[in-house]
């Protein structure tokens, strides 16, 4: 669609996880720019009063619901408004929005594994992908980057670490850091809510507890993982295949206040980092617009109000999780995806209150031991593979319960 009064050409969006935080903040920037975009599908899991409203708002061509009962309650809903928005669910149906040919943007942000499929058919679809789950690099980053080639597809990552390395790195990218220049990347970390807790206390941590992020709102899965650490160890992983980066030149630095949200050190010594409010609008927006800037309804960063900005490095006694996700990463092959299933699986069970919180780091070190490592072969395999490596910790956790 071209816009006559802009003179630039409307997109058309597919939102992947519409009801989640990254979707409706995707929404918030695309409702900024309404001659810029338009919705084409939106997706939730089984929220279907939030994807109702939605669609009320929106009116995209299509709703996808991952479950066909949740699909048929949708679809009544919409036609008693006499909505136009066509209702379909299920994996294929995710597929076919994100690489619907009258699509040119995907948002990727379902969480979990459940991602990984229709990523990968935007990506073979040559479409721009706005990349907010990590799951789709930890299990399948080999792959997926050489579908985004094959397809001619634009990869653009909006985790806010990610999105700040991307901005600041060399405009000619080339697949080795060194020959750009770059000596590493350094990952910064809040700490989450329990950067400063004893090993005694993270013990006894509860779900409530786990749950309140100082600085960020999203899911509850990220906010646990946040709070594990494990977000970060997912966030090394995802940077070494969008950054062909070796892990020894991934460093992640604990930084309280999130206002640098990464930062890419030149071998000449220059460190350049990418600096603001710790909203996720920002990388949104910059995904959106991309080559463009777009105005994201975020505030500007006032330096004299943040007052001080301090690093520490992270303890990996009270945060294993890390230092397992490297593990897993230098493992290469099947690794980072059994480790991502366990983490799905233990953190699950966390927020069940099956388990306690220091459990978790125990359970996705189990199931990488019980599990054979192999080389990357195909989605099937990864896709067995995950299955095995859920059942190994879900066996796990009932001897713990």
């Amino acid at each position: 669609m071209f816009d006559k009064l802009s003179g630039q050409q409307s997109q058309s969006v597919t939102i992947l996880g519409a009801t989640g935080t990254i979707g409706s903040q995707t929404l918030d920037v695309i409702s900024q720019h309404p001659e810029r975009f338009s919705i084409f599908a939106l997706s939730a899991n089984n929220n279907v009063k939030g994807l109702f409203d939605l669609c009320e708002q929106y009116t995209p061509k299509f709703a996808v619901m991952l479950q066909e009962a949740a699909a048929a309650e949708l679809s009544l809903q919409l036609k008693a408004i006499h909505s136009n928005t066509v209702v379909l669910h299920g994996e294929a149906a995710l597929n076919e929005i994100s690489s619907h040919e009258q699509v040119d943007i995907v948002m990727a942000a379902i969480v979990g594994s459940a991602g990984l499929h229709p990523a990968m058919a935007a990506a073979k679809a040559g479409k721009r992908i706005l990349l907010a789950n990590k799951e789709t690099l930890v299990m399948a980053g080999n792959l997926f980057m050489q579908a985004v080639i094959d397809g001619g597809a634009t990869l653009l990552p909006i985790d806010s670490e990610h999105n700040a390395i991307f901005q600041v790195m060399p405009q000619q990218r080339s697949r080795q850091l060194a020959n750009m220049g770059v000596k590493r990347v350094l990952l910064t970390a809040s700490g989450g809510p329990f950067r400063n807790a004893s090993l005694q206390e993270l013990k006894v941590v509860t779900r409530a507890q786990a749950l309140n992020h100082p600085n960020w709102v999203m899911g509850p899965k990220i906010t646990v993982d946040s709070a594990t650490m494990m977000n970060k160890g997912l966030e090394v992983i995802e940077a070494h295949w969008l950054f062909n980066a070796l892990p020894e030149q991934i460093d992640v630095v604990v930084h309280p206040q999130s206002v640098i949200h990464s930062m890419v050190e030149y071998i000449d010594g220059s460190v350049l980092a990418q600096l603001g409010n710790p909203d996720m609008r920002t990388p949104i927006a910059y995904g959106l617009g991309y080559p463009e800037r777009l105005t994201s309804g975020v505030s500007s960063l006032d330096l004299l109000t943040v007052g001080r900005l301090d690093f520490c490095p992270p303890d990996l006694e009270r945060f294993p999780c890390l230092r397992i996700s490297y593990d897993a990463l230098n493992m290469g092959g099947t690794a980072p995806a059994i480790l991502n299933a366990a983490n799905e699986v233990a953190v699950e069970a966390f927020l069940a209150e099956k388990i306690g919180f220091m459990d978790i780091p125990h359970i996705i070190e189990n199931v990488l031991t019980a599990s054979s490592i192999g080389q990357v072969e195909s989605i099937e395999q990864l896709v067995a593979i995950d299955v095995q490596a859920r059942r190994i910790a879900k066996q796990y956790i009932s001897t713990l319960c």
